[in-house]
């Protein structure tokens, strides 16, 4: 191999000089093809050629994978790109770059849309889109169906779309990528938003009317600053009990800190940005437009209706609160009760991509050929059912690939039509991969299992990793694992994660019956090794192409076990002999890959928990490992979701205790009483029953991402009316100088009835779109939450308007006097007040002159 090493490697040629001129020189290879390399001549044997001892052809490398597209053979080229990288953007530059090259490929037939994840979020841009701009319409509608006068609608509206763009615009400063879960926390604060628009606005249009009316001497800039000062004590209260109920979040850390710190940023920032513009825009666009315009006293009828009908409510309830308050109390025990009902299947949010990912995995040793036959068959059933755009696999690995796998395991990529039904077309894939008996198959998406992978290095939902140092024992307690998880309901598809094994032939020579044929185990393995395996013994070049020359054994060599026994060793003495009379060959199992962690090696039992909360599963897993015993240095964890979850509720736990405690101090301050606070902070979980009751009419009780943010967004939007609310009784009182009665509360709600009312329609208004689209490429978050804060808005509503004017009539009153701020007379000082005050200051130094 030396000599044509050397011969097949060109170097440089140096060159001659002439008295005119350098001329290079470059060797040409006289070998550049299969054919040439045939004829060349043996070292020692004239007369023999290359040709006449071996088979000199040209092919490729023995494949560790292999690609099929569309039902046949393919090449497969992935593109990766890093994370903080714009997938639209990678994809348009990819895309342009295949382009540029396609004129120097002629013949060959590119397809990039193999897998394509900006099919996905162009398909969720407009569908949000399309919801903005219905949500915008309507929203517009309501507000204008409200005020009746185009230009406070217009105020509200714009201070609304300017709160969005605020945010947006931090976000993008900070050089932050709008997703899916900057979105959810921007639509989460978007009650907080319409209310910070609807209050101001209907306060400052209140006090003009008032002003008109009565022939005030005010100037409107007096009148609107006035009016925007009266609100905002009880809203920066209430932004701040709204942003430190999501504090917590920010503490978290892994794979749901990433998910969740996004989403209560953006809240946060929303909250903040509304609070601004509601504080300086609102009143300057107010005294810009509503400097001359009439503001006629105009109510629509439908709200003079329910003031009427809160009128004859409210003096039929609220004579006897008390049993408003009972009422309140069981509807708060039937929502805690019902709360540990839902059930969460999964911690993380499910997209619907238009990639789905099929992983089907045969028997370990099985092979390429086999496993291609497979895959092409799947391919071919995929791509016939409706809505299936095209189809791609891939066996084994790339050969710079980061996987650990073999030809046994097959990933295909189906890519569905944006326009198809998109759960029956997942429903007909999984039917169709379900229809290979003796292969383990899973269809989710490429979101799904990687971020699934990051939480446990598996697809599951839990695991039970068994720790210790001899595998046989390991494997006897994983086994005693698996027979426990079988008998808890709520476990589907539990299964022991063996160790990988596949046949492998095993050759162990024999010493005496090599020794008696002068051969040594490592001649028997390199001639053994060469003949299966082959050796590079150099290199053709052609042009700027490179073929490595291999040496290795004919095809009918390596086809069964019978041939590699038979297999011809060379001795020393010249002769032959065959390798089954020098070893042993035998075929036994052999493990691919040995698994451990923390140095300890370890074996899964992995489960998918399906019709039963996560929790409850683990927590009887727990139970069922406490009663297994383990040798010593061997143990068993729960990992996987569950563990996840678990370390991100130890983690938040503390903090949302001191979350909550600081909320009830918060009310506290805001009231001014500590009974008030009590009886209001303990009563809001009333205000979740509406979207608790949606949550199991629509999902069977299934609390998921988009839910919980419904659920916090509901209970944001009742603190707000709660304290503009009572806010508006403290005012009547000190205005009036009476003690809080019924008569007082009963108009002091139904002045504010209207501005809640209002908001909760708007909003109900905005979510609308987000309701009836349904749960399609876009909105698997927003359509949840709409559905429950929907919901919501009802009992927020009736809490507000009944629950806490009950409330403030029984513990309104004891208000504690140290914390009263008492209002003193403010003389205004003049120029004469001024002179006078010099005046005095002189005489009173010339008296001190005058004693010295």
């Amino acid at each position: 191999p030396l000599s044509f090493l050397e011969a097949s490697t060109p170097g440089t040629g140096g060159w001659i000089e002439t008295p005119n001129q350098r001329l290079g020189i470059r060797h040409i290879l006289p070998i550049s093809k299969p054919q040439e390399l045939a004829r060349v001549t043996l070292e020692g044997a004239p007369s023999k050629r290359l040709g006449d001892i071996v088979t000199v052809v040209e092919d490729h490398q023995p494949l560790i994978g292999d690609a099929i597209i569309n039902d046949a053979p393919a090449l497969m080229l992935v593109v990766e790109k890093f994370p903080w990288a714009n997938t639209a953007d990678v994809t348009r530059e990819v895309e342009h770059a295949l382009r540029a090259l396609s004129p120097g490929l002629s013949g060959l037939e590119m397809d990039p849309t193999l897998f394509r994840p900006a099919t996905f979020l162009e398909l969720a841009v407009d569908h949000l889109s399309l919801a903005l701009l219905i949500a915008a319409i309507l929203m517009v509608i309501a507000l204008f169906a409200f005020f009746l006068n185009w230009r406070v609608a217009l105020i509200s509206t714009v201070a609304v779309l300017l709160s969005v763009i605020v945010a947006m615009t931090v976000l993008y400063l900070r050089g932050v990528t709008i997703n899916m879960m900057i979105l959810a926390g921007l639509a989460m604060a978007l009650t907080a938003i319409l209310d910070d628009a609807v209050i101001d606005i209907e306060r400052i249009v209140q006090y003009l009317r008032e002003a008109r009316k009565q022939g005030s001497q005010k100037t409107i800039a007096t009148l609107i600053y006035e009016a925007s000062l009266e609100m905002r004590t009880p809203i920066i209260y209430a932004t701040l009990v709204m942003v430190l109920a999501v504090m917590p979040v920010i503490f978290l850390t892994g794979v749901s800190g990433a998910f969740l710190q996004p989403l209560a940023f953006s809240y946060m920032l929303a909250l903040i940005a509304s609070l601004a513009v509601a504080m300086t825009f609102t009143p300057a666009l107010s005294l810009v437009l509503l400097r001359r315009n009439s503001l006629r006293s105009r109510t629509p009828r439908g709200m003079q209706w329910l003031r009427r009908s809160y009128d004859v409510l409210f003096s039929r309830i609220l004579n006897r609160p008390r049993p408003v308050l009972i009422a309140t109390a069981a509807m708060v025990v039937i929502s805690l009760a019902l709360l540990p009902l839902l059930r969460q299947e999964t911690l993380l949010p499910t997209f619907k991509e238009t990639d789905l990912l099929v992983r089907l995995e045969g028997s370990t040793g099985a092979s390429h050929p086999a496993m291609s036959r497979i895959a092409t068959l799947a391919s071919r059933e995929l791509r016939a059912i409706p809505g299936v755009r095209n189809v791609s696999a891939h066996l084994g690995r790339a050969v710079m690939s980061d996987k650990v796998t073999d030809v046994h395991r097959s990933e295909i990529w189906v890519s569905l039509d944006p326009s198809a039904d998109y759960d029956a077309t997942v429903a007909a894939v999984k039917r169709v991969v379900a229809g290979y008996p003796g292969l383990d198959s899973e269809v989710l998406t490429y979101l799904q299992a990687k971020v699934r992978e990051e939480l446990s290095g598996t697809g599951e939902s839990l695991i039970v990793r068994v720790y210790g140092e001899d595998m046989q024992i390991i494997r006897e307690k994983a086994e005693e694992v698996h027979h426990m998880l079988d008998k808890i309901e709520g476990i589907e598809a539990s299964k022991v994660q063996y160790p990988r094994e596949r046949p492998t032939l095993e050759i162990e020579v024999d010493l005496d019956r090599a020794k008696r044929y002068g051969l040594k185990p490592g001649d028997i393995r390199r001639a053994a090794t060469t003949m299966m395996s082959g050796i590079l013994v150099g290199s053709l070049f052609e042009e700027q192409k490179v073929f490595d020359v291999v040496v290795w054994g004919t095809p009918e060599t390596r086809h069964s076990l019978s041939s590699l026994q038979n297999l011809l060793i060379d001795t020393p003495s010249g002769e032959h002999v065959r390798l089954k009379e020098v070893a042993d060959v035998r075929i036994a199992p052999a493990a691919t890959v040995i698994h451990r962690d923390a140095v300890a090696r370890r074996m899964d039992v992995t489960a998918t928990v399906q019709g039963r909360d996560l929790v409850e599963v683990a927590e009887d897993v727990q139970q069922g490992l406490a009663q297994i015993e383990f040798p010593l240095e061997y143990r068993a964890e729960l990992l996987g979701e569950y563990a996840e979850r678990l370390a991100a509720e130890e983690r938040v736990r503390e903090y949302a205790i001191a979350a909550l405690i600081g909320i009830f101090l918060l009310l506290q301050a805001a009231f001014r009483n500590w009974r008030l606070a009590a009886a209001i902070f303990f009563a809001l979980p009333v205000t979740l029953l509406g979207g608790i009751l949606v949550m199991f009419l629509m999902d069977g009780g299934l609390l998921s991402l988009g839910s919980m943010l419904g659920l916090v967004a509901v209970l944001g939007l009742a603190v707000r009316n709660t304290l503009v609310l009572v806010h508006e009784y403290r005012q009547r009182e000190q205005m009036l100088h009476q003690a809080p009665g019924v008569e007082l509360v009963r108009m002091a709600t139904r002045d504010r009835s209207a501005a809640i009312l209002l908001t909760a329609i708007t909003t109900a208004a905005v979510l609308l779109p987000l309701v009836l689209l349904g749960n399609i490429a876009g909105l698997e978050i927003l359509h949840p939450m709409a559905v429950v804060i929907l919901g919501g808005l009802v009992t927020a509503s009736l809490f507000t308007l009944i629950g806490v004017p009950a409330a403030y009539l029984l513990f309104g009153a004891a208000r504690e006097p140290e914390l009263e701020l008492e209002e003193m007379p403010v003389r205004v000082v003049t120029e004469e007040d001024v002179r006078e005050f010099l005046s005095r200051s002189r005489d009173l130094e010339k008296q001190v002159q005058s004693t010295q």
